[in-house]
């Protein structure tokens, strides 16, 4: 199996980038499963719905995130129902959104995914690890490979 992993996309440039070279990148590896970490989508701080659409037509599979996920509020709704797209585990959780999920690659495999957020120069979250964990414990329970996105400053 191959992944892979495109770290943040930083506004249009970002999005224009990942549009040009995506294609062939998985063409030529023959990756099977794309994740992206899609924070800074959009002008570079947050995510629309509209960004979040572009990135799944460009052929992202499971969209992360961090801290700047919350600075286009119109991507609540969104987050509320796409599965697709998740927000750190450590926040509380009562915080909308899903931070993990089972996906499946092209060949019909089982992708586990989860995303988590560092807590140096960041938002009080809960201890990353502690979180990690849990998640692992419950995702190996539908499946081997488990890709964590640690979205941190330090």
């Amino acid at each position: 199996m191959k992944i892979l992993f495109i770290g943040d996309i930083i506004g249009r440039p970002g999005r224009m980038a990942v549009e040009k070279l995506l294609p062939g990148l998985v063409e030529e590896h023959q990756i099977d499963f794309v994740i992206a970490n899609g924070e800074n989508a959009a002008a570079g701080f947050g995510l629309t719905p509209a960004v979040l659409d572009n990135l799944f037509a460009l052929g992202i599979d499971v969209v992360t995130s961090g801290n700047h996920l919350w600075d286009k509020k119109d991507i609540l709704p969104r987050l509320k129902k796409e599965p697709r797209l998740l927000r750190p585990a450590n926040y509380p959780p009562e915080v909308p959104g899903t931070s993990f999920g089972v996906y499946e690659d092209k060949q019909g495999r089982k992708v586990g995914v989860f995303n988590l957020l560092g807590r140096v120069f960041m938002p009080a979250v809960d201890c990353p690890f502690r979180i990690a964990d849990q998640v692992i414990a419950g995702l190996k329970k539908e499946t081997d490979i488990i890709i964590v996105d640690m979205h941190a400053e330090a």
